[in-house]
């Protein structure tokens, strides 16, 4: 068994402007009641996820962020707006806002995927589809795509009814210039993520 001390949980991710989380916090503030039973994301926390790594050893981090600071990748233009729920909205477990880019995003997660599968990390094995996630619904943990034992889900019945008398939220444009290799640690409030290393995008 490796020492757990050693091993560092791991995900790349880009970061979002303080304008755009605090429009994000008032909106949660004005609509996580009506999904109470639901696990809501402290906004503190929110990040655009290019590639989740997991568990690695500290010398496997170091080559990540080697192979990381290769990446030759222009400045990234994203929208946050609209809203959804995975896998279905009948049968939803998490209820996400959505991101509009050009192809500068996905063409910066398909270099870091291919990046880090070159170190021996699996490749991605579906498509890349940036969102954030604002709750998850409880029920079964596991992906958030639909799966044979999927049933209604009651936990944000009353959410949906209520956005659907809502405008479709915007929450701003903003360009990123960098991405963030993040170490992810498990605290009682839930998961704490730290900036271990940066990555410029020019």
């Amino acid at each position: 068994m490796p020492n757990a001390k050693c091993q560092m949980r791991v995900f790349i991710a880009l970061d979002i402007d303080d304008a755009i989380r605090q429009r994000i916090q008032r909106f949660l503030e004005g609509v996580s009641g009506f999904a109470p039973d639901a696990r809501w994301v402290r906004p503190e926390s929110l990040h655009v996820t290019l590639k989740f790594i997991g568990e690695k050893p500290i010398e496997k981090v170091e080559e990540i962020k080697r192979a990381l600071s290769g990446i030759p990748a222009e400045p990234v233009e994203i929208a946050i707006r609209g809203y959804g729920f995975f896998p279905t909205a009948k049968a939803a477990r998490v209820f996400w806002i959505g991101i509009e880019s050009g192809p500068q995003l996905a063409s910066l997660a398909k270099a870091v995927d291919e990046a880090t599968s070159a170190l021996g990390i699996p490749k991605e094995d579906h498509p890349f589809a940036p969102h954030l996630t604002l709750a998850r619904g409880g029920g079964r943990s596991g992906p958030p795509r639909w799966s044979k034992g999927d049933t209604p889900n009651k936990n944000f019945q009353r959410l949906q009814e209520k956005l659907v008398g809502l405008p479709t939220p915007d929450f701003g444009t903003m360009a990123a210039h960098e991405f963030f290799l993040y170490q992810s640690q498990l605290s009682q409030g839930g998961s704490r993520y730290t900036k271990i290393a940066s990555f410029a995008l020019q």
